[in-house]
């Protein structure tokens, strides 16, 4: 995919982060969908600044394929700031074609020099994504996460 290039979410692209943010909470990757409310608030929160939330879009030929959404916390364990891949989501019609590495080599170049880790959900039986993350580096952590919705 040498076209495809790699760029940072602007305020005009709205309706197609919560096309492409839709059609990834109705994927089997994940296990539910999320209210519009949530989406509405992540956007509000990515314009409002980069000190928690980063976006950025695949683009060919002027049109957003996928997405990456990046959020950031502080970890004592790997002593200091972390990457989370909130999302990582690739348009069907263009999956397998190299676009899921080309959001990792842009994390490698752009974001991993200002982190101690990187970090990433995926669902088990998600076995393309779980051979692509191996194949990128990522281990299995032996952590079970909990969680308490507020």
């Amino acid at each position: 995919m040498n076209d495809v290039i790699i760029r940072k979410i602007t305020k005009s692209d709205k309706d197609a982060y919560f096309e492409l943010a839709d059609l990834f909470y109705h994927s089997p990757a994940v296990l539910h969908p999320v209210p519009e409310k949530n989406i509405e608030n992540t956007w509000d929160e990515l314009m409002r600044s980069n000190e928690y939330l980063e976006c950025f879009f695949a683009v060919k030929d002027d049109e957003p394929i996928g997405f990456m959404l990046l959020a950031y916390t502080f970890s004592q364990e790997s002593g200091g700031k972390v990457v989370w891949l909130e999302e990582i989501f690739v348009r069907e019609q263009y999956r397998n074609r190299g676009a899921g590495k080309l959001f990792f080599k842009y994390l490698d170049e752009h974001i991993v020099p200002t982190v101690s880790r990187i970090r990433l959900e995926v669902e088990p039986d998600n076995d393309r994504a779980k051979a692509l993350y191996s194949s990128l580096g990522f281990t299995s952590l032996p952590y079970e996460q909990m969680v308490r919705e507020i």
